[in-house]
């Protein structure tokens, strides 16, 4: 999940979507994985080189815009620690020109490292923004004493591989309550809130996504940007054209638009839910596909997404759930390429 993340979960006529809003995204990260788990032992544990791998590969197969994957990682006293960094190279300038997307990337990252530790068995212990001299160091994890990891944590990270973003039509069968419940709490166990809209409201969301994205495709420079990471066949990053969804023929497209001057041939169209809907990590353990929908919070308007009842709570995240057939995961890069080793130790 995010770092602080707002989802819109599904809706039909006789079920209210819900959305999900940030209250506290600073301390996002911060807690371990899951309560279910338990402490064996205070002392700090050292790991070898493939279990931190293993850590780095789990981190890495987090969501991020366009897939750009903005993170690096790198051991840290001698395997007693990973730190995690921004990597402005890979920042979109058009799309997430405050860095926003890539805060909110890393945290998801951050996560599921946090995760597989306690599935490895290990403690996992995070500072957040450690060093104010270095603001691309986003976090520090320091491995502690063994942990036993629960049934919870268990399964989130078994969906950790299985995440993708669907971007096909959703069918119109309602998500169960029990599974909205479900991301209830783990929203709440990150320090973040799940709030229920009426339809209206989802209708309303939709309209301002379909209002920025309309103005992103008024920009040569981002146009510019999708053809950089969307389109053609890829193996390290950026979406491929697998991973494209169609075009709606009757109202705006509950997906973004990659096609517009970024690869050739029509998109297709297909036929959408009535009602759209958005997600956290707990829906894809319970076999539920998900699809970010972003654009209004990539503008200097992102406040209008938020319900003028929630008071000052600040969206992060929009993303619609539902059912729908499996797609192919995204391309990732090697873990070679974004662990770096450690610097050596000063002389003399």
């Amino acid at each position: 999940m995010a770092a602080g993340s707002m989802s819109l979960v599904p809706g039909n006529r006789d079920r209210r979507p819900c959305l999900m809003i940030s209250a506290a995204a600073d301390a996002a990260g911060m807690r371990q994985a899951g309560s279910a788990g338990s402490k064996r032992s205070a002392a700090a544990a050292r790991l070898s080189r493939p279990v931190i791998e293993q850590l780095v590969r789990a981190a890495a197969a987090a969501p991020s815009m366009h897939n750009t994957q903005p993170w690096r990682f790198r051991v840290t006293d001698a395997g007693r620690g990973i730190e995690l960094r921004a990597d402005p190279a890979r920042q979109l300038p058009s799309g997430d020109p405050g860095g926003w997307a890539v805060h909110i990337a890393c945290g998801a990252a951050l996560f599921n490292l946090r995760l597989a530790a306690g599935v490895a068995g290990w403690q996992a212990v995070v500072r957040l923004l450690p060093d104010p001299g270095a603001p691309l160091l986003l976090a520090t994890v320091r491995f502690g004493g063994h942990y036993r990891a629960g049934d919870v944590e268990r399964d989130l990270h078994a969906a950790i591989e299985d995440r993708r973003t669907n971007r096909q039509p959703f069918s119109n069968q309602p998500v169960p309550a029990r599974v909205l419940a479900r991301m209830t709490e783990a929203a709440g166990a990150e320090g973040a809130i799940l709030h229920i809209l009426d339809r209206s409201e989802t209708v309303r969301v939709l309209q301002l996504a379909a209002d920025a994205e309309r103005a992103q495709l008024a920009d040569p420079a981002y146009h510019a940007e999708l053809a950089r990471w969307v389109g053609g066949q890829r193996d390290r990053d950026g979406i491929p054209d697998t991973a494209l969804g169609p075009r709606s023929p009757d109202f705006p497209t509950p997906v973004r638009d990659f096609t517009p001057r970024s690869r050739p041939g029509p998109a297709g169209y297909a036929r959408f839910e009535d009602a759209p809907q958005r997600v956290l990590l707990t829906a894809t353990a319970a076999g539920i596909a998900t699809c970010p929908l972003t654009q209004p919070l990539e503008t200097s308007d992102a406040w209008l997404v938020r319900d003028s009842r929630s008071g000052i709570e600040q969206p992060q995240m929009i993303v619609r759930i539902g059912y729908a057939p499996p797609v192919p995961p995204a391309p990732r890069r090697p873990v070679g390429d974004i662990l770096d080793e450690p610097e050596p130790p000063a002389s003399g």
